[in-house]
């Protein structure tokens, strides 16, 4: 039995935004120009030469790792794949290793798993500009920022929004709240033209401690997934 329950996302706003395709047509319009996250791009130049020196054929990002369970079984379900986690909390990095996260710019390696401390959206800028094989990208439980006047918080109301769809591979995006999953969908769809499917989990060897709360404390759980060309199977 679960003692301490997660509360399901409460909003005032019950069905898409209104305002979602105004902001995203304004985004992809306009791309975004904002100064780089000078600590991101400083990690972010460490990890490249590493990569460098490795060479993977495929790389798999798991975005807002968190405590980086996500990335390791990623990992061990991709062994041929470089898989990178990136979190912005040194709180929860630190977690992988059972004392703090190095305030300098530094990269964790696990066999073919690596962690970086970063900002995301300059890093997804970078990794674009760097023209790495992203091959699948991992979105488990961003923050939903519920508030209607939150809208520009959440991913797909972003101005880093088309250059996240733009990173190439297999996107999946999971969360505990239906309005954000539809709201990925539309964007995803006013972007590349693709239709994203969104699905109920399924029981997945990939989990996150987040989604095990979710799940003991019944939360309807959903899955939107975005394939190049618009296949979604495989």
């Amino acid at each position: 039995m679960n003692s301490n329950p997660s509360l399901p996302v409460s909003s005032s706003q019950q069905d898409i935004h209104p305002r979602l395709e105004e902001m995203v047509r304004r985004h992809q319009a306009s791309p975004w120009q904002a100064e780089l996250h000078s600590p991101t791009v400083d990690v972010f130049t460490l990890l490249a030469g590493y990569i460098d020196r490795i060479r993977p054929e495929e790389i798999i990002l798991d975005s807002g790792c968190g405590t980086g369970q996500s990335t390791r079984l990623i990992a061990a379900a991709f062994p041929r794949s470089m898989v990178i986690g990136v979190d912005r909390s040194a709180h929860r990095l630190a977690r992988l290793l059972g004392k703090s996260w190095p305030k300098e710019p530094w990269v964790y390696r696990e066999d073919n798993a690596v962690w970086v401390r970063a900002e995301l959206a300059s890093f997804w800028r970078l990794t674009l500009g760097a023209g790495w094989p992203v091959q699948r990208h991992f979105l488990l439980y961003p923050n939903p920022w519920p508030k209607p006047g939150q809208f520009q918080r959440r991913w797909h109301g972003h101005p880093v929004f088309p250059t996240l769809v733009s990173l190439g591979g297999r996107l999946e995006l999971r969360t505990n709240w239906e309005i954000y999953a539809r709201e990925f969908q539309m964007a995803v769809r006013l972007v590349t033209n693709l239709e994203a499917l969104i699905e109920p989990l399924e029981p997945s060897p990939i989990t996150t401690p987040f989604e095990q709360k979710y799940l003991l404390s019944g939360h309807g759980l959903f899955v939107v997934k975005v394939a190049p060309g618009g296949n979604i199977a495989g």
